[in-house]
């Protein structure tokens, strides 16, 4: 249920700037000592306020508490706003939260720019008991603030940041992989990028790479040109095989084909415990 904000509101008239930056920083402490959720959320509906910029205090909603709980992985207390206050807790926090006007809600980002791969797997739950199909779609593939995420989506992210368990719980709860930031780079177009940028994590790039090719039965990305010009290049970073089905020369392998077929069949809660049988490191993109 949502809290009565005009209570907390009435509540806070009281309250100056000086106190709101004291008691908000005694709760962004207490979430980060991970203290009892019974204990955090006395302290935020009776006593921690946050200054808003246009000049008046505000109590922490549950949206802004969750991101805190993000940002020191309080999995309890993220468990229990989630439980709580469902979709609430994703709602847009207020404007002292946002890097601009034209930012948009950050707690899928949020998960996963810090890998909370537990607390986002949470929030996929929420969202599939709770959340209509397009507001489900909206917080998943909406492009983030242009200052502070480049105008990349939480997909992107995952790519540019190698989180492979982010971007299959992304992806199995209807992430779109064919969305682009505002530079028009598909998060495969992304993940590419990092690839031949630097050989660091390599391998576990692979695995987002695996990760994504099985969500995209059409391969539409910026970066096949490339993959055509340069094949020597490519060939030595993601294989033969894999490098000429990606630029269009050849099918998949029988095993990206069987695994696309098991991924559309497999329940989205249940993708991320297939067994290591079926999720070898690199979906073997190099095999026939």
């Amino acid at each position: 249920m949502p809290l009565d904000v005009g209570m907390y509101e009435r509540r806070a008239d009281y309250k100056s700037e000086k106190q709101c930056q004291r008691t908000s920083l005694a709760y962004y402490r207490a979430v980060r000592d991970l203290l009892p959720v019974w204990l955090l959320e006395d302290i935020r509906t009776t006593e921690a306020f946050h200054w808003e910029d246009e000049g008046r205090a505000c109590a922490f909603s549950p949206s802004e508490a969750l991101l805190y709980a993000l940002v020191h992985d309080h999995q309890q207390y993220a468990r229990h706003l989630l439980q709580r206050f469902a979709v609430h807790a994703l709602a847009m926090p207020s404007a002292s939260f946002r890097c601009c006007a034209h930012s948009s809600t950050p707690h899928v980002a949020v998960a996963v720019r810090y890998n909370r791969k537990n607390i986002l797997k949470m929030m996929m739950d929420t969202l599939k008991d709770c959340a209509d199909e397009g507001a489900k779609k909206l917080l998943l593939n909406h492009r983030g603030c242009a200052h502070a995420e480049g105008g990349k989506t939480a997909l992107h992210l995952a790519c540019d940041l190698a989180r492979p368990e982010c971007l299959l719980l992304l992806l199995g709860h209807g992430a779109c992989p064919y969305v682009t930031d505002r530079a028009g780079d598909t998060p495969l177009d992304c993940l590419l990028q990092q690839i031949s940028q630097s050989a660091t994590d390599m391998r576990t790039k692979r695995v987002c790479l695996g990760y994504l090719v099985l969500f995209m039965p059409a391969l539409r990305f910026r970066m096949r040109t490339e993959l055509r010009e340069n094949p020597a290049l490519w060939s030595r970073l993601i294989g033969v095989q894999a490098v000429q089905w990606l630029s269009g020369q050849c099918p998949p392998s029988l095993f990206v084909q069987c695994m696309r077929n098991v991924t559309r069949s497999v329940p989205d809660e249940q993708l991320e415990s297939l067994p290591d049988f079926l999720r070898p490191p690199d979906f073997r993109l190099h095999q026939s």
